[in-house]
């Protein structure tokens, strides 16, 4: 595997529509091994720095009844039809070059099966910890809720060594089934020596609506996909974001909203504060079906630059292919507003202090997304803890 996986040809920094911004040519897959056992993988419900703290899953006995909750290979033996029924619907196998690696050899995943009409009440969390340094992990995640379900899942991707050189790749799909319900929050804070490669697809259904939550703290480099399919008659889906990046430390997300089918809704939003060198991208993309009438569509990217040298990109995208649709988008960088520095100084506040609550303040539209609750307060500490971390305090 480790010579198949240098044999790949891997996307070039130009020339390659969506590697544009993001540099992996000194990416040597060849020098990283495959992991082919849980040697080189824990799934964990507790960790020691995790991105975010639940309860863990009920037991067998706690589970409502026909709720799958396993390792993905042991469900492909245990619910072999069911597994392939929907494994590599939404991405397939030649999808790019990073797919094709994690097709070909993921030892780690996760499998989440709600049947029809089922309401799982309590959050159901998933942790992946990458514990081999020099070692290439593909990980792979398969989350199935039948027409008029409900759950909430959590799920986090981590290194168990602050300087662990790796490579993380990560293979999504979220199936949401007709008037189904599911809130998706996926955080990856793996170490920052780490490379980081995604391709994240969900499908919704018809009156269906998803809620996903992305972080994005970890990986020296990497891109991220995160493609939304609208493909039913009044589904829905709600998109946040956040990241907050230091150092040389380079994140790339790729975004798409497809509305496939008419009276659809989607609303994305993401935000992300940068220092010292790094960089981030975001391209998100908008499409419009032919025949998708009543459109509803919403787009944001916002970053703040808190040194000189950081850089950020936001270049959001339309594709409309019908005439009756509502689509908007907005994208902004900007520098803390030394107004906003000033005024706060004038009332005695310090400068570092000061500083944090404009960081606060611009973050603070993200986290007011959500009601009062656990992902509320989930998502705001997660924020707290990593600008502490960017900071230096």
């Amino acid at each position: 595997m480790a010579s198949a996986s240098g044999a790949l040809e891997l996307p070039q920094f130009k020339g390659r529509p969506g590697w544009e911004f993001t540099d992996i040519s000194e990416l040597n897959l060849a020098a990283y091994e495959p992991v082919r056992s849980e040697a080189g993988v824990r799934s964990l419900p507790r960790v020691d720095k995790p991105l975010f703290s639940l309860e863990p899953e009920p037991g067998p006995g706690g589970l409502p009844d026909g709720v799958i909750i396993m390792p993905l290979e042991q469900a492909a033996d245990k619910h072999g039809e069911l597994v392939r029924r929907h494994l590599r619907r939404l991405v397939g196998e030649g999808d790019d070059v990073f797919v094709s690696l994690n097709d070909a050899g993921y030892r780690a995943g996760s499998f989440v099966y709600v049947p029809r009409g089922v309401v799982v009440e309590s959050p159901i969390p998933l942790t992946t910890v990458q514990s081999g340094s020099g070692t290439l992990l593909s990980q792979r995640t398969l989350i199935v809720l039948e027409e008029g379900a409900q759950a909430e899942v959590w799920e986090q991707y981590l290194s168990s060594e602050d300087d662990l050189d790796g490579v993380f790749n990560v293979v999504t799909e979220l199936v949401v089934g007709d008037g189904a319900r599911l809130r998706y929050v996926c955080g990856q804070g793996v170490s920052e020596r780490s490379w980081i490669f995604g391709a994240q697809r969900a499908d919704v259904g018809r009156d269906a609506a998803l809620d996903w939550v992305a972080f994005g703290f970890g990986s020296t480099r990497g891109r991220v996909r995160m493609e939304t399919r609208l493909g039913g008659e009044g589904a829905e889906a709600r998109v946040t974001g956040a990241y907050a990046t230091h150092g040389r430390q380079h994140i790339d997300f790729d975004t798409t909203q497809e509305h496939a089918a008419p009276n659809t809704t989607s609303d994305l939003a993401f935000r992300g504060v940068l220092s010292g060198r790094s960089s981030a991208v975001w391209k998100g993309n908008i499409i419009v079906d032919p025949g998708a009438q009543k459109t509803d569509a919403f787009q944001e990217s916002r970053n703040l630059l808190i040194s000189k040298r950081a850089h950020a990109d936001a270049i959001p995208g339309l594709e409309i292919q019908a005439n009756d649709v509502r689509c908007t988008h907005a994208a902004a960088v900007a520098q803390v507003d030394p107004e906003q520095l000033f005024y706060l100084r004038a009332h005695g506040i310090s400068d570092d202090v000061a500083k944090r609550l404009v960081i606060e303040g611009f973050l603070a539209a993200l986290v007011e997304r959500f009601e009062e609750g656990p992902v509320r307060e989930q998502l705001g500490d997660a924020l707290e803890r990593r600008l502490s971390l960017i900071l230096g305090e």
